[in-house]
């Protein structure tokens, strides 16, 4: 049995060591040695295929076919003007070019990695593609109605919300184009990152029109700058509808067209996704719409350029002189999960939990009231593995007892691994007769912890997607519990506590086994040196209570509570 053991716990240790060794390699920014990123694979491969649809920004000679998004229908040789807008929380950049977003600041938002600076989810620069874009598509072959490339004028009007003032538009108009014309407004509100879109199709023409109106998120491949190699966070496209619920799709996917969604719904939303901000579309419930996904070449020299997420609902006829009004909502902010469902049930899904959300979500209600008590996120972190730990004080209790009688079992059992050390087979018959008579299970103080891991790890993620923790002081020193520890204090108590709770538990009978008990502890505490704050203060309290808790039942048990120091 213990070979076994020996044997699983080397292939654990050995696959770990690979696991860090490619992080460090990409963190150094250099490519994984054993198991390279399929997006930074997708990176470095050919252009995409002829039959890879274009976008936004690319010339084309011919009209796009009916049902897809236009490429360049409606662009005229007039200048480009950029539009700012501000509200007390945002700050928007609209483009005349078709009316589109193309620069979304959140103004209490600070950014981590340049300081003075806010966070800026949206962009249309050098370094970043990233756009919120809405157009019409024509029934007729042939014909151009006014798309995102199609030059607008703006409106006069305010252009910061100031004072008692709650609500701010800003409307965007197009010349007849194709037998319509188009005019877009955007009403912003005060404290919010939601904002009505409105559409209104006027038939300018003799006859009846039934063109399709468009919604995309255009955005590059690439991750946000600061991201950590050594936890990863979801970064790309995702659909919700009642039919399939949440889908979110890799971006290396949608290249190689490996990716199953609802291609048409009447209900749900489209998004972009990266850690802690989303944006996205949401139309009215009841508007038949088709979805699509697809990787497409803008022209741009920046690396696995673009990505683009897009509903096109089809309109009634709309006869002439009549307009056509289509209401909208677009999304561009933080993953505040409450106010998230409250815009759109479905909508919190965002916030990406892993394959624990049925634990994650209440343990996130949870915290979430006890900062509610609390005012300080850092003590919530500590008073909810309180409550945990006081939840599974039975189950902790069961397993800290098992590990009590094996350590004081274990002076037998090493005096007789040194008496039967040249005959391994009466060893292990030995050391079974040792644990009957003694009544211990070696595994007994494995399977309550077993059972624990998924709510820890559930709060794991719960952490590291919670929004709310950027930027949130706990005490002293620690002003950003989303931010590493800028003095690497908290990741050295962790190391110590860790080592502390491993000198505390039995020795393994195995010299080897006893060595792995020290050297994976400190293996993996150098991935903590990177991690969030908050996740660091979460795992030095889990240690610091299971300390307490082991060295209390041990002293209950007659068994004095000793450290078992490595031998190297």
């Amino acid at each position: 049995m213990n070979d076994i053991r020996r044997t699983i716990l080397w292939v654990i240790f050995g696959f770990s060591m690979v696991l860090l060794w490619d992080q460090w390699q990409i963190f150094n920014g250099n490519k994984a040695t054993f198991f390279p990123n399929p997006a930074q694979q997708a990176q470095a491969a050919a252009k995409p295929a002829s039959d890879v649809p274009q976008a936004a920004g690319v010339p084309a000679a011919v009209a796009a076919q009916p049902g897809t998004v236009p490429v360049t229908e409606g662009q005229t040789s007039a200048p480009k003007e950029l539009i700012e807008v501000e509200t007390d929380v945002l700050k928007l950049t609209f483009d005349t070019e078709g009316g589109t977003l193309a620069r979304v600041e959140f103004l209490t938002q600070a950014d981590v990695l340049h300081l003075g600076h806010n966070v800026v989810l949206l962009d249309d620069s050098k370094e970043r593609i990233y756009m919120a874009q809405t157009g019409l598509i024509a029934s007729t072959p042939g014909v151009s109605m006014p798309t995102h490339k199609t030059a607008m004028k703006v409106l006069p009007g305010a252009r910061k919300l100031q004072g008692d003032v709650q609500t701010l538009n800003i409307t965007f108009e197009s010349a007849a184009q194709g037998g319509v014309k188009l005019v877009k407004t955007y009403t912003l509100k005060r404290g919010a990152y939601d904002m009505a879109v409105k559409h209104d199709i006027v038939n300018t023409s003799t006859q009846e029109v039934s063109p399709q109106l468009y919604f995309q998120l255009v955005r590059d491949g690439n991750k946000p700058a600061g991201e950590s190699s050594f936890y990863s966070t979801f970064t790309g496209p995702a659909v919700y509808t009642d039919a399939k619920k949440y889908e979110k799709v890799e971006f290396s996917d949608i290249k190689k067209k490996k990716f199953d969604i609802e291609k048409q719904s009447a209900n749900g939303y489209i998004a972009m996704v990266q850690h802690y901000f989303v944006s996205a579309w949401i139309l009215p419930d009841g508007l038949k719409r088709d979805i699509s996904m697809d990787a497409v070449d803008i022209g741009s020299s920046m690396a696995d350029c673009c990505y683009r997420a897009t509903l096109i609902a089809p309109l009634d006829a709309i006869k002439p002189g009549e307009t056509k009004s289509v209401a909208a909502t677009f999304y561009a902010g933080p993953q505040e999960e409450k106010k998230l469902e409250a815009l759109y049930p479905g909508l919190e899904l965002v916030k990406d939990y892993g394959w624990l959300t049925i634990m994650a979500k209440p343990l996130y209600w949870l915290l979430d009231q006890i900062h509610k008590i609390l005012g300080n996120w850092g003590w919530s972190i500590v008073a909810l593995v309180l409550l945990l730990k006081a939840g599974f004080y039975g189950l902790n209790a069961h397993a800290y007892k098992s590990m009590a009688k094996m350590k004081a079992v274990n002076p037998r059992i090493m005096e007789m691994r040194e008496r039967l050390k040249d005959n391994p087979q009466q060893m292990q018959v030995e050391m079974m007769k040792i644990y009957r008579e003694e009544k211990v299970n070696p595994m007994g103080g494995c399977l309550p912890i077993m059972i624990q891991i998924p709510v820890f790890i559930a709060l794991y993620w719960v952490l590291l997607s919670t929004v709310e923790m950027r930027n949130a002081p706990w005490m002293g020193w620690i002003h950003d519990l989303a931010a590493p520890d800028p003095f690497f204090i908290l990741p050295l108590v962790m190391t110590l506590t860790t080592l502390l709770q491993t000198a505390l538990n039995p020795a393994p009978p195995d010299p080897m086994q006893a060595k792995m008990m020290w050297i994976m502890p400190l293996a993996f505490s150098v991935m903590f040196f990177f991690f969030p704050a908050g996740l660091v203060l979460y795992w030095i309290t889990n240690n610091v209570l299971s300390i307490a808790q082991q060295w209390f039942i041990n002293i209950r048990m007659g068994v004095p509570p000793q450290f078992n120091l490595p031998k190297f």
